[in-house]
């Protein structure tokens, strides 16, 4: 039976989720409500070239998923994550508001182009200064809220409890769940709005769910549970490698029960279990010896570290392969936001032949969003019950084989895009519109559906494994650096996509301005852009299922909580 004050935490984590969810949904439509549409406003409102918006947008997101390193390490060494993400959100907030100013007053934005195309003006030096501002404001915002709100959330579970640690991996479901929901709206209502009504109001509306987000998230504090700073990560792993090195030519031990070990000094940053040691990485464990000149009680860290500090850094070393393997999936992914809304606005975006509405280009991602909602109830409700039949895991699958299913199926995804746009071309060349690129081709745009469902499906497979690899096999002092780290692979993701569309750009160019990757997509050859992102996956995936097949977990001892009867395990 539950002791009464273990009942009460389990009754105040349930009603915790509601505070920190109606802040990720109110955030995600924020962030997606101004960016899935973003490269329409760069290109029709300050009518920048296609290759430079869609640099533009990469490079803000690849900067928006970097921040997070700098965030994670006040939030894990000095204010904690809910004065971290409190303020992250105010940054958002002025952020928003200077890019909903800049789109609202008339000479903030150059003049409009003229019927024919002809007199086209690209914005001004300082028209383009103030977007830059708003963009760095935001990508700020994002560096002190990504790497902490997911590790805030899950932390509300007592990982010493194995029905709350079930908990905790429900929460990585129903946390995209509703990232996926506000998405949807997002790309739906917010966009329409954009296209529709004004750009004014299209980013006005994600400025005020932003408040509304902080205002939601600051009113759960009374009851949030809060783990205090315990120094910088950085510095202990530091630690290791210098006493390491200084322990160079120092035999190593016979027995590693002989290393050094002292759970006082360790306290702070074991709360839920101490690391135990690994063979592997051997020459680390040398900062664990003990030396006669060493002071047993009272360390120095710089020459002397226990073993859970030691295991603290082979375990960041063991996942970087992992981490690394998520990279090109994500430069895959960033085609929606680029070129697959290019090819989406030469189409036919009719309902059906004799509706009048059509569907904005960058509500394309409608299907993304859809499919990977339904993806994530059908693994939580359907797939994880099936698998757990097999595999005896409570979660069902391992975060690894959650992770290889979404790479196969994110491949899978871009060649579906290859073979989609070689149609798309050859019916353009048979209407006679290769000189046209601004009149519709007559086809519909529902031919782009599977490649943004494929990737909707993937994400809900690769991102959330992804995110519950980095959460679960870090220390648990470093979670939110951790976390970061997810949002750094999607930063790496963004820059490698503005490198191959730079590299393709430059090297594909040939006479009289051809290239694959031209303004007018139907003398381009963006297919075989397509094509060498679908290699580079392949080749991907079986570097990840190599690192898979030869990754060893984290190895643990739980600590036991006062509470529990002596007797239990």
């Amino acid at each position: 039976m539950l002791l009464p004050e273990r009942r009460k935490e389990k009754e105040a984590s349930k009603q915790l989720m509601p505070f920190i969810f109606a802040n990720e949904v109110a955030e995600k439509l924020a962030v997606v409500g101004f960016s899935t549409n973003m490269l329409s406003y760069l290109t029709q409102q300050l009518h920048m070239p296609l290759a430079k918006a869609a640099n533009t947008l990469t490079n803000f997101n690849g900067t928006a998923s970097l921040t997070p390193l700098l965030g994670a390490f006040l939030a894990d060494s000095y204010i904690g994550r809910f004065w971290t993400i409190t303020g992250a959100s105010i940054f958002y907030q002025i952020g928003m508001t200077i890019l909903t100013l800049s789109a609202s007053i008339r000479p903030f934005r150059p003049p409009p182009c003229t019927p024919n195309g002809s007199d086209c003006k690209e914005a001004l030096p300082w028209q383009l200064a103030i977007l830059y501002t708003s963009l760095f404001v935001n990508a700020l915002g994002a560096g002190g809220y990504r790497p902490c709100i997911v590790a805030f959330g899950a932390e509300q579970f007592d990982e010493n409890d194995p029905k709350e640690k079930t908990k905790t991996w429900s929460f990585f479901n129903w946390y995209y769940f509703c990232m996926g929901v506000s998405m949807l709206l997002a790309v739906t209502a917010v966009v329409y709005v954009q296209d529709n009504v004004g750009w004014g109001w299209g980013l006005g509306i994600p400025t005020v769910a932003m408040a509304v987000s902080v205002a939601a998230f600051v009113l759960g504090y009374p009851m949030y549970r809060q783990l205090e700073p315990s120094g910088s990560p950085f510095t202990r792993l530091v630690q290791v490698v210098v006493a390491a090195i200084k322990k160079r030519n120092i035999p190593m031990v016979s027995d590693p029960k002989n290393l050094y070990e002292n759970d006082e000094m360790d306290e702070k940053i074991s709360i839920y279990g101490k690391l135990v040691h690994t063979n592997q990485l051997s020459f680390f464990d040398r900062a664990a010896i003990i030396t006669e000149s060493d002071n047993y009680s009272a360390p120095n860290p710089w020459r002397l570290s226990t073993v859970h500090r030691v295991e603290e850094l082979k375990s960041v070393i063991r996942m970087g392969p992992i981490w690394a393997a998520g990279i090109l999936v994500i430069t895959a992914s960033a085609q929606q936001g680029t070129f697959y809304l290019q090819q989406a606005r030469t189409m036919d975006r009719h309902l059906s032949p004799h509706s009048t509405f059509q569907i904005p280009p960058g509500s394309m991602t409608v299907f993304t969003y859809l499919s990977m909602v339904l993806a994530i109830s059908f693994y939580d409700r359907l797939l994880v019950p099936f698998a757990r039949r097999f595999t005896g895991l409570d979660r069902g699958l391992t975060f690894l084989q959650r992770m290889g299913i979404g790479f196969g199926i994110t491949t899978l995804a871009i060649m579906t895009a290859a073979i989609v746009e070689a149609r798309r071309k050859h019916v353009a060349a048979q209407a006679g519109l290769l000189d046209s690129p601004s009149v519709t081709v007559p086809m519909s745009v529902f031919w782009l559906v599977p490649q943004y469902a494929l990737h909707g499906i993937a994400e809900a497979f690769t991102s959330i494994g992804h995110l519950e690899f980095m959460y679960d096999q870090a220390p648990e002092s470093m979670r939110s650096t951790s976390t970061a780290l997810f949002w750094m692979s999607i930063s790496a993701g963004s820059y490698v996509s503005t490198m191959l569309v730079s590299l393709v750009h430059k090297y594909s160019a040939g006479p009289n301005g051809s290239n694959w990757l031209a303004n007018n997509l139907n003398k381009g050859k963006l297919e075989n852009f397509y094509w060498l992102i679908t290699l580079l996956e392949g080749l991907n995936l079986m570097y990840y299922l190599v690192c898979a097949k030869y990754y060893t977990y984290k190895p643990l001892e739980i600590r036991k909580r006062d509470d529990e009867p002596k007797n239990s395990v």
